[in-house]
């Protein structure tokens, strides 16, 4: 047999066998190493690999602890932990509840908007939905909601954080995509190609996370009419003659955190990395106000300095090595040293209270296991994409995607629907690492634009939470759900924002400027 075809089709059986490991329940990272080492054995054997390539992977793996970028990881995922502990979620559940539960439909539309508001301060999907399920479901229930809506809801909710930015998702679609772009362009012989990067990418699904959360509060506005005894209002005397002043105290503090955050990377004062590291600060804040918020004065004061930090830094040049220095940028690094100082009280002050509550130690130990998850995934599908490449199934993959009609937007069609397909049984990183380094390259060269594609490919994994039998967000919900509600139910309440999900990703794919008009007139 021809070597070029026996090394395809012995790529496609790793691929498939990939596959079928991690649907037997074994370990991402060790399936992903574990099968591409044993076909690679094979494949020498067969004389189609030559295990010389292995030698490519200590580079990448030193790039990998090279590259900033991915810093924020595990900074985010210290974020977002920490707001979940700090009872963040639950003041904004019953306040936003409180807000529009005299509406019918009001408690399920304020899920979505609770969801979004944590979504860009958190992005972290279990968290979310089981403290949202822990706390919005039983006053749904109670108030006579159906259990389908009510979950739905709440599920749909929850995976919002995979799109609206900052998410891990999009951070780790970011670096991929920049390397298969400049590969790409490479191979086109553009040798100076334009840059894309993940302040691209979270420009550009900026829009496109508001137009989702517009069109779940539409449907639950929809099905409120046509079924009012479905979504009703909460009693009247449930209501709060402050409800106005608790509003501004619970969401004003979250609310400038995702301003601080997302604010920061889009005016280009900071990197992503760099503004992970003042929400993770400003998460450290919020804790240490929430647990004490009768003692929170130095804990204000340091949210406003690390807040002034921002135009500080942006406005004036702070260097004090020059031969000349002006005497505002004097001024300004004088008061900026007073800002750090008293950060750095606040910060004290807050890391002191966390840490005697237990808080801290929790929201490590929840850091140190997710950060490790992701990079050694990472790691893992370093080791699969190489000895795919090498056996050639790369090479297979591109002649399948040119030869389907339809052209670009036909083999886009096709991605699309392998990775809708393939979310009903694998995680969003798994499909990430996998699918992602393998037709990336392939679809770029064909002419898509790499913020649209990003943006088009995180919508689509988002959909991988919600899809039954192993849609992550239905366990969550399952597991906190009173035993009243069935999982038919739940899986019957998801149907709809799995819709809307497909809706949204064919507006995307018909209005390409709803991902990528943000990044063009910001950047």
């Amino acid at each position: 047999m021809d070597p070029v075809l026996l090394g395809e089709i012995v790529s496609l059986l790793m691929f498939a066998t990939v596959c079928g490991v991690l649907l037997l329940g074994f370990p991402v990272a060790f399936t992903l190493a574990g099968v591409s080492i044993a076909f690679a054995l094979i494949g020498n054997l067969l004389g189609i690999f030559d295990l010389r390539l292995f030698t490519a992977l200590s580079s990448r793996y030193l790039g990998v602890m090279q590259n900033e970028l991915l810093v924020a990881v595990p900074l985010f995922v210290f974020m977002g932990v920490m707001l979940e502990r700090s009872k963040i979620a639950e003041q904004l559940l019953e306040t936003m509840g409180q807000l529009f539960g005299s509406v019918r439909g009001g408690l399920a539309i304020s899920v979505v908007i609770v969801g979004m508001l944590l979504a860009a301060s958190t992005g972290i999907v279990g968290a979310t939905v089981v403290t949202m399920g822990l706390l919005s479901l039983p006053t749904m229930l109670k108030v006579g909601y159906n259990p389908k809506i009510a979950t739905g809801t709440i599920c749909a909710a929850g995976t919002l954080g995979q799109i609206i930015p900052p998410s891990i998702v999009l951070i780790l679609l970011g670096d991929i995509l920049q390397g298969a772009n400049t590969e790409a362009q490479l191979e086109l012989g553009n040798f100076a190609p334009e840059p894309v990067s993940v302040v691209d990418l979270f420009a550009g699904a900026f829009l496109p996370g508001m137009m989702l959360v517009g069109l779940y509060i539409g449907w639950i506005i929809i099905s409120a009419l046509r079924n009012p005894e479905d979504c009703p209002p909460v009693p009247p005397d449930e209501s709060d003659r402050r409800l106005r002043e608790r509003v501004v105290a619970v969401l004003l503090p979250p609310a400038a955190l995702i301003i601080l955050v997302l604010g920061s990377i889009l005016i280009g004062a900071a990197t992503p990395t760099e503004a992970a590291a003042m929400g993770s600060v400003g998460a450290l804040l919020l804790a240490g106000r929430n647990l004490m918020p009768d003692r929170a004065r130095v804990v204000y004061a340091a949210g406003l300095a690390l807040l002034a930090l921002v135009p500080l830094v942006s406005l004036f040049d702070l260097r004090m090595q020059r031969e000349v220095v002006p005497v505002i940028d004097q001024a300004a690094a004088g008061v900026a040293a007073i800002c750090v100082i008293v950060l750095l009280v606040g910060v004290a002050v807050c890391l002191r209270r966390v840490y005697a509550s237990g808080i801290l130690t929790d929201v490590m130990r929840s850091t140190v296991k997710v950060s490790c998850m992701v990079f050694l995934i990472l790691l893992g599908a370093s080791v699969f994409s190489l000895v795919f490449r090498g056996l050639g199934g790369e090479e297979i993959v591109e002649d399948v995607l040119s030869a389907l009609p339809g052209g670009v937007m036909g083999a886009m069609i096709v991605v699309m629907a392998l990775m809708f397909v393939m979310g009903f049984f694998l995680d969003f990183i798994e499909i990430t690492f996998v699918m992602v380094p393998i037709v990336g390259p392939i679809l770029l060269k064909m002419g898509l634009d790499p913020v649209w594609l990003g943006v088009m490919i995180a919508v689509n994994l988002q959909t991988s939470f919600l899809t039954p039998p192993f849609g992550f967000a239905l366990f969550y919900l399952r597991g906190v759900a009173p035993p009243s509600v069935t999982t038919m139910q739940i899986y019957r309440g998801i149907i709809p924002f799995v819709g809307i999900q497909i809706v949204g990703l064919c507006l995307i794919a018909l209005f390409p400027a709803l991902a990528t008009w943000l990044p063009s007139v910001l950047f």
